[in-house]
């Protein structure tokens, strides 16, 4: 999660700058509005991708019963 904290920051300034260098000076509402545009969706994604991978590494994907599962393919 730090790694990926750290790249998103890293996204975020780049963002930031790129519009500051095409447009100039607009509102700090915008330049907010952006960051958050950008950055949340990002630490929101690699969180939910963590938490995939914790939970197919720690078997907790196996443990759980299909009810669905017709028991002669087992």
């Amino acid at each position: 999660m730090r790694l990926m904290a750290l790249l998103t920051l890293v996204t975020v300034i780049l963002v930031l700058a790129v519009l500051y260098a095409q447009n100039g000076p607009i509102s700090v509402h915008f330049y907010i509005a952006t960051a958050l545009a950008v950055g949340l969706p990002i630490l929101l994604t690699s969180a939910l991708m963590g938490l995939v991978f914790l939970s197919s590494a720690t078997g907790h994907d196996e443990s759980i019963i299909d009810p669905t599962a017709d028991d002669k393919f087992r």
